[in-house]
Order: C-alpha cells, then structure tokens, then sequence
C-alpha cells in the first residue's frame, strides 16, 4: 500500500484544526496531506516515520511536518495503556495568502521552510510547551489564534530543535518509492521476532536482493539490516520496561539470534547495557 491522501476536514469555527487523540494503539498508515502539522504525543512509544528518517518515540515526543512529507508513528508490540496524541492541521494560508511576508512573522517563515524536512523539538521544551498546547483545545477561536501563533513564534526562536530527514528527500523520490518502503514497514513489524532474509523482504517489493538493497539504502540513508536491528532494538527497550523477563529472552523474543550480538547492538543504539537502560528507568520512575 502507498503512502496514503488524507483529506484533512477544516473545522468551521476556527481557521486551523487541534484536538486530542486517543486510541488503543496508533494504527494510521504512512501518509501525507497539504498541511503542516504538529504532533505532540502525550503517551505511548515505539517507532516514527518521517521522510527517510526512522526514530524510536516515547512521550513527549514533538514533531513538526511539512506539506506532503509522509509519515506515520507505529507501536511496537503490544500496548497495554492507550496511545495518545495532540494533532494540530493547518494550511498555508492560514492568514491568507500574504501573511509570511510580513516582518513579524520573518521567524515562523523560516521555521515552516524547515518543516519540509520534518523537525524534532527538544524533551524539555515540548514539556514546557505542552501546557500551550492543551488550552488550544478549549479556547474561544480568536484566543486560540492568538495561542497558536505564540506557540510557532515561540518554536521558531528555538535552537532546541533537529532536522529529521534530507533536503533531497522529495526530489529524488516519488510515490512508488513509498509504496515499496511501506510494504518493508508492514512485513517487518509483523516479522521482525523471526529469522528474516534478505530475499524474503526484496520479494515483498518484487525485486532482486541487490536492486532492494540499493533502494533501501538510497531512500532511507541506511542499509536494510540496520534498520532491522534498530526497530528490533526499540521493541526489547520496550520490553526491558514493561515486563521483568530475563534479558537473554527479550534478546530471543525480537529475533536475535545471539545474546554477544544483541549487546553490541543495543550499545550502539542506546549507548548503554540493557540491564542498565532498565534500571535507569526504573530510578526515573520511583524518583
């Protein structure tokens, strides 16, 4: 399936749309739309697609997106709490047609010329902003207006911020390219705790193994079994915090074949032991 339209629906009485978002588990497929958006999670966490950026999240997760970058955030493994979200839409003309050339709004101009590459906040400053956020869901619409651009005149004067994908992302790659991404997305998220070959994810896209791995690692700025052994990665840590089993299992469980491996591996991707990770967040928890 190709990265999907979405027909964002305006709401009447305001002229850009932000509402919470809960459901059991994010279940959105890879997809685009004309308007920027703003994602801020509220709980959950497990892998987000951006471009050719692929990253773990966890709350506090905020992200900003430009026109057409298709993206989506997948849980990984079972959820045992609700996904949740704040979403705000708005298109380009959300003062009219004119409005960014205006000196006070020089800032938010840049800021949203960014945003074609997709950009992460800061933790710390999406949870100062996080308290912004939630009255745009209650306010009168001219208030709300007002929060709103507070809130993008207040990101665009932050350096706590980092770019997610390339700036040649949508110009050497067209929508057949996501079609095939997001075919390896869906096969290795119901997959990954199994032994996978090169062979069997070039046959989901129906090409040779060389010509996949030329393509994955053009688009996605990583070989394929990289971004095999990351998303494998984020699903232990998301074992390592939820359950008490051993870590050898854990290790088992997301498709590793050997224990030395699976240590080398989440070293590399988390900068620690998974013994370690889990005690850090467990003195995080109980502080």
């Amino acid at each position: 399936m190709r990265a999907q339209f979405e027909k964002i629906h305006p709401q009447e009485s305001s002229s850009f749309n932000a509402y919470a978002y809960e459901i059991d588990e994010f279940d959105a497929p890879w997809h685009y739309h004309p308007e920027y958006e703003l994602t801020y999670i509220t709980a959950s966490h497990g892998v987000r697609y951006v471009g050719n950026s692929f990253e773990s999240f966890e709350e506090n997760d905020f992200v900003l997106l430009g026109p057409n970058l298709p993206h989506c955030w997948k849980n990984t493994g079972r959820q045992l709490n609700k996904a949740s979200a704040i979403v705000i839409h708005w298109d380009g003309q959300l003062l009219g047609s004119d409005w960014l050339k205006q000196h006070e709004f020089a800032s938010i101009k840049k800021l949203l010329q960014l945003s074609s590459q997709g950009l992460k906040f800061d933790a710390d400053l999406a949870i100062k902003i996080k308290e912004e956020l939630q009255p745009l869901l209650e306010l009168p619409p001219f208030q709300k207006l007002i929060a709103f651009l507070k809130i993008l005149n207040d990101l665009a004067h932050s350096d706590q911020v980092k770019i997610l994908c390339d700036r040649s992302y949508h110009d050497e790659h067209d929508y057949e390219d996501h079609e095939r991404i997001n075919l390896v997305f869906q096969y290795v998220r119901k997959n990954y705790r199994q032994k996978i070959k090169l062979a069997n994810v070039a046959g989901e896209t129906h090409m040779t193994e060389e010509s996949f791995s030329r393509f994955f690692s053009k688009l996605m700025n990583k070989p394929f079994f990289s971004f095999l052994n990351e998303y494998r990665i984020n699903a232990a840590c998301k074992l390592l915090i939820e359950s008490d089993a051993a870590i050898t299992q854990i290790s088992y469980e997301c498709g590793f074949e050997s224990l030395p491996f699976f240590y080398r591996q989440f070293k590399r991707y988390k900068g620690n032991s998974p013994k370690q990770y889990r005690s850090a967040y467990q003195r995080m928890s109980y502080s």
